[in-house]
C-alpha cells in the first residue's frame, strides 16, 4: 500500500493548503469591506476640491498655474499604483501589460518614461524592467495615508512644473465592483479645463444657478489656485490608491475563494483514485487467498 500512503499524504497536504486559503478568503472580506468604505468616503472630498478648483478658474481666468500648461519636453512621468502583496490573481499583472506598453510607446517616440512606483509589485516590476524610478513608497499598510504619498509624487509634480516633463499618467486599476476591477492609466498633467469644469457643468445643467462665483482671496488669488490645484492633484493620487486597495481584497477574496473550491475538487478526486487503489488492493489479496486455497 505504498501508493495509497502516498496518496493519503498528497490529500492532507492539500487539505492543509484548503485551510489557508480558506483563512486569507475570511480575512480578505473583512479588509475589502473596510477598503471600499475607505474608497467611497474619498470620493466627495475629491468631487469638491474639483469644484472648487473649476470655480476658482473660471473666476481668474487671467492666472494659468504651471500644472494647467502644457509642456513640449518628450520625458513622461508614471505613477504607477501596485500592490504590496501577491495572491490576488490577475490584478498586477493587467496594470502592468498595460504599462509596458504605455512606456513602449513613449521610448519609440524618443522620450524617456519616469516612474514613481506605489506598491512593492510595482517596484519590482519597473527594476527588472530596468525603468527610471525616482521615488517609491512601499509597505503603505490596509490603511493608505496621504503624508506617505506626497513625497515620492512630488518629485514627478515639481518635475512637472519646471517644465522637463511632457505628461504625467496616473496608473491604477479601479474599482468597479466585487467581481470587476479595471486597469487604467489617465492622464493627471497637464489638468485641462474640461475635467475640472466637466462636475460643475452637468450640475449647472441638472439645477441651474443665477448667481456667478465670487471669491474673496487670502493673501491672493495665485497663491490659493497653486495651494489648491496642488491640493487636487494629490487627492488624485490619494484617490487612485484607495481604489487600488479596494479592488485588490476584492481580486485576492475572488482568488482564495477560487483556490478553495479547486482544492475540493482535487481532495475529492484523490480520495477517489485512493479508494480505488484500495478497493484494487483487497481485490488482489482475495484473489491470492482464494486461489492458495483451491490449490491445496
Amino acid at each position: 500500500m505504498a501508493a495509497g500512503k502516498e496518496i493519503r499524504g498528497k490529500i492532507k497536504s492539500v487539505e492543509n493548503t484548503k485551510k489557508i486559503t480558506k483563512a486569507m478568503e475570511m480575512v480578505s472580506v473583512s479588509k475589502m469591506r473596510k477598503a471600499q468604505e475607505r474608497m467611497r468616503a474619498a470620493r466627495p472630498y475629491a468631487t469638491k476640491i474639483r469644484d472648487i478648483a473649476a470655480h476658482l478658474g473660471e473666476a481668474n481666468p487671467e492666472y494659468t498655474h504651471a500644472f494647467m500648461k502644457a509642456n513640449e519636453a518628450k520625458d513622461v512621468g508614471f505613477i504607477v499604483v501596485t500592490t504590496d502583496k501577491g495572491l490576488c490573481g490577475g490584478l498586477n499583472t493587467n496594470l502592468l501589460r498595460l504599462l509596458t506598453g504605455k512606456l513602449r510607446d513613449v521610448q519609440a517616440a524618443g522620450g524617456t518614461p519616469l516612474t514613481v512606483a506605489i506598491g512593492g509589485k510595482g517596484l519590482g516590476f519597473l527594476n527588472r524592467m530596468n525603468a527610471k524610478v525616482v521615488a517609491h513608497v512601499t509597505h503603505l499598510g490596509d490603511t493608505p495615508h496621504l503624508d506617505k504619498l506626497v513625497g515620492p509624487v512630488k518629485v514627478l509634480l515639481d518635475a512637472y512644473a519646471e517644465g522637463k516633463l511632457g505628461a504625467v499618467y496616473l496608473c491604477y486599476t479601479r474599482f468597479i465592483n466585487t467581481m470587476k476591477q479595471e486597469s487604467v492609466i489617465e492622464p493627471l498633467l497637464p489638468l485641462s479645463n474640461a475635467k475640472l469644469s466637466d462636475e460643475a457643468k452637468a450640475k449647472a445643467e441638472a439645477k441651474p444657478s443665477t448667481h456667478s462665483w465670487d471669491y474673496i482671496y487670502e493673501p491672493d488669488a495665485q497663491s490659493v489656485i497653486d495651494e489648491l490645484l496642488v491640493r487636487y492633484v494629490e487627492a488624485l493620487v490619494y484617490q487612485a490608491v484607495a481604489e487600488n486597495m479596494a479592488s485588490e481584497q476584492s481580486a485576492r477574496m475572488v482568488a482564495m475563494k477560487s483556490a478553495t473550491d479547486n482544492a475540493g475538487n482535487v481532495i475529492a478526486e484523490l480520495k477517489l483514485v485512493y479508494n480505488k487503489s484500495r478497493q484494487a488492493a483487497i481485490t488482489k489479496e482475495l484473489s491470492e487467498i482464494v486461489a492458495g486455497a483451491a490449490a491445496v
